[in-house]
């Protein structure tokens, strides 16, 4: 991580595609497709809320590269569940 604004950047964007390929996914997919879809749009929502106000106010106690590598394997795995849903 060189710092916490290229963080950030990084997962607006992952969550920017997430975004995007949910939005066709409820515009072109099936009925039950849709309602998952829209599920899918408030979670990612939520994921991107959640991991940059983690940036911005990290747990203190805790090495900071240990910290960030957390987030960013949690982020990570966050975003292969979401991924896995919308392939499902």
């Amino acid at each position: 991580m060189a710092n916490k604004r290229s963080l950030k950047k990084a997962i607006h964007l992952v969550c920017e595609d997430l975004f995007a390929e949910a939005i066709a996914l409820s515009l072109y997919g099936t009925k039950a497709q849709q309602q998952s879809a829209n599920d899918l749009l408030f979670s990612i929502v939520k994921l991107e809320d959640k991991c940059v106000c983690r940036i911005c106010h990290p747990e203190p106690g805790m090495k900071a590269s240990d910290y960030f590598k957390d987030l960013r394997e949690k982020f990570s795995a966050h975003v292969n569940d979401i991924v896995d849903q919308m392939n499902g």
